[in-house]
């Protein structure tokens, strides 16, 4: 596959700037300025990061989001609607595929996280290969808080990065990092003003896309070997449990807690 099949136009939720040899993708959900990710927002990521593979023309990717968040994770309206098997094994085989095809993007992929990174958002912006970070910015995954697993990779890679008791400090709570506590733990690479964030996210790019192709990506590709290493141990295992939860009445009452402005009942059930 060539750089034709990464046809902007086959995009709602994302917008593309080639900036020389650096590919710069915006997601900018249009019904969602907070870019939650929904049906149509999750499979444009999986069709994105597919394409991804076989990019030719830029030397490295930066991918940030628009106005005050990268992604603030999922939908709630869209919850409801995965409401069988057949739904949510979809759902999963897609969940599985992106985050593997991100891993194999062969370009480098600097993140640059302008804002509130949840969930699914938190998880893309970790497995990119350098994390620059907006100092007003949060990053967090709360699936918990809703009733359910974190099986977006979120479970493989905060326990890498930070290691598990750390880890399920954050995954057992769902609470936020701040964007400097982000970095001191090793999460993040860079916090920058939200007004330089762009401008160095995409120097970065820049000296990235300057260096030896090959060799940048070959080395890309062996260092996250160790990361697949670990998605080979537990993703399988949380995505299934998540889809386990997502059919739970603790589930439905988390969402019915949020509609309704209360703290959710949970019954383990």
């Amino acid at each position: 596959m060539s750089t034709a099949h990464l046809d902007p136009d086959r995009y709602e939720t994302l917008r593309f700037e080639r900036l020389g040899d650096v590919l710069r993708i915006t997601i900018d959900h249009p019904k969602s300025k907070l870019n939650a990710v929904d049906a149509v927002l999750h499979a444009e990521l999986a069709q994105l990061f597919r394409e991804l593979k076989c990019e030719e023309e830029a030397r490295a990717i930066v991918i940030t989001g628009s106005g005050p968040a990268f992604s603030a994770g999922g939908d709630f309206d869209w919850f409801p609607s995965l409401d069988d098997t057949a739904k949510l094994d979809h759902l999963r085989r897609d969940a599985k595929q992106l985050i593997w095809d991100l891993l194999d993007v062969e370009v480098p992929i600097v993140a640059a996280v302008n804002g509130h990174a949840i969930g699914l958002g938190a998880s893309i912006s970790l497995l990119c290969d350098t994390i620059y970070m907006a100092e007003t910015a949060t990053i967090a995954d709360p699936h918990v808080s809703v009733g359910i697993v974190a099986g977006d990779g979120g479970a493989v890679i905060w326990p890498l990065v930070l290691g598990p008791a750390r880890a399920k400090r954050y995954l057992l709570t769902g609470d936020p990092l701040r964007a400097d506590d982000a970095q001191s733990m090793g999460l993040v690479n860079e916090v920058l003003p939200a007004d330089r964030l762009q401008e160095e996210a995409l120097a970065f790019a820049q000296r990235l896309a300057a260096g030896a192709p090959l060799a940048l990506r070959y080395t890309k590709l062996s260092v996250n070997k160790l990361v697949k290493d670990a998605l080979n141990v537990a993703f399988d295992t949380s995505t299934a449990l998540e889809i386990v939860t997502l059919q739970s009445e603790d589930h439905d009452e988390a969402l019915a807690a949020i509609r309704e402005k209360r703290p959710p009942q949970f019954k383990g059930r």
